[in-house]
């Protein structure tokens, strides 16, 4: 299929976003194509998608350049834009979730590596923020901070 979708790919719509910060550049063109000639049946294929990205980095007075490009398909009958906004928010919501369960609760750092242990610790870590965000905490600091004062009131 991947290979039928690249060789395939010929854009119909594009959109581009650029943004800057934290000493990068990220330029992103989503491109979508609904002409499915030459590629194989796939149940509700609509739309193939292809992301090309570019990352410049800059430290110490030299700009690194990183290109990726990536395809996707897709049920969705979507124009460019509105897919770029769906792949941008999945990214979003997964970089969230690792960046708090790696900053917040060390998971990188565990040296637990034993099944079913890793498993055990990955569901008592998503319960946790779970419970977390069911009682509206905005972040994980806040909420280790209002258990810290409940537990103390307790003693």
């Amino acid at each position: 299929m991947f290979k039928d979708v690249k060789n395939n790919f010929i854009p119909e719509f594009t959109c581009q976003h650029i943004s800057k910060g934290h000493g990068r550049v990220e330029k992103r063109q989503v491109s979508i194509c609904q002409t499915l000639d030459g590629i194989r049946s796939w149940p509700g294929l609509k739309t193939l998608i292809q992301v090309k990205s570019e990352r410049q980095v800059f430290t110490h007075n030299v700009i690194e350049v990183t290109t990726q490009t990536r395809y996707y398909i897709s049920s969705l009958s979507e124009n460019a834009q509105e897919i770029a906004e769906r792949i941008r928010g999945y990214w979003g919501v997964e970089n969230k979730v690792h960046y708090v369960r790696d900053v917040t609760q060390g998971e990188d750092a565990s040296r637990i590596r034993t099944t079913p242990l890793t498993q055990i610790f990955a569901l008592a870590r998503n319960f946790t923020l779970n419970l977390y965000r069911s009682n509206m905490f905005e972040n994980m600091a806040q909420a280790r901070m209002a258990l810290r004062k409940a537990l103390s009131y307790a003693e």
